[in-house]
């Protein structure tokens, strides 16, 4: 009888603009390879063709198509259907270790919080779209929005962009406050799967308490059933 492939892991990253979470995902991705993980590293919008086509009309600043809120919450949810049914669900039942860059976190944040729409209604569209397929563990990266946002915009500079924010981050400083204030409030109603980090440290001192919450909350967890 073949022994059947324990199920993956769903890890996913939040925070606002500039808190580090690219750098951090590509970090724990090369420590948990070398641990022996099969990792997939992902980012939302994106993951598919379909993701990755929705990126580009949600992130491009373009003022002859201005996109309405609800608008705007219907195509992140459509790029996430596409994204679990394509790449997520697939590496999960393979039994690899999902970490993603964003989540449904950054939809109650972004479109319930700063765009004022309904949060019970986003939850509740989230929870539809995705159904069973939840993070195991959320690392939200905590960062004042204004030091956030500098580091955004250092890092256009040093890429030689335009300097052009994208435009979810062009938006105003009053949104980001809504989205950190959000971001916080989702931390402690859910303590028990959001693990907060303060994003102000080193990323030295970033990844070592990511790989602490880890190893700690999913991998020895897991390891006690095999």
């Amino acid at each position: 009888m073949l022994s059947k492939k324990p199920p993956g892991h769903l890890i996913t990253l939040e925070g606002g603009e500039g808190a580090g979470k690219s750098t951090l995902l590509q970090q724990l991705a090369q420590f948990l390879t070398a641990r022996g993980y099969e990792v997939v590293t992902t980012r939302e919008p994106g993951g598919s063709t379909l993701g990755n086509q929705i990126r580009q009309w949600l992130l491009q600043v373009n003022e002859k198509m201005p996109i309405a809120p609800m608008a705007e919450l219907l195509l992140f949810l459509a790029a996430r259907a596409q994204h679990i049914k394509e790449l997520i669900k697939p590496a999960l039942e393979a039994g690899k270790i999902v970490l993603c860059d964003r989540f449904n976190d950054s939809t109650v944040a972004y479109q319930g919080a700063a765009r004022a729409l309904n949060p019970k209604t986003v939850k509740q569209l989230c929870t539809t779209v995705c159904g069973s397929t939840i993070p195991e563990l959320t690392l939200f990266l905590n960062v004042d929005p204004k030091v956030g946002l500098s580091r955004s915009k250092a890092l256009e500079k040093e890429q030689a962009k335009s300097g052009a924010l994208d435009r979810i981050e062009s938006e105003s400083l009053s949104f980001h406050v809504q989205v950190q204030k959000a971001f916080k409030k989702i931390a402690s109603q859910e303590p028990l799967r959001v693990y907060t980090i303060d994003a102000n440290q080193t990323q030295e001192a970033v990844l070592k308490e990511a790989i602490r919450a880890v190893e700690e909350l999913v991998l020895l967890p897991t390891s006690k059933h095999v």
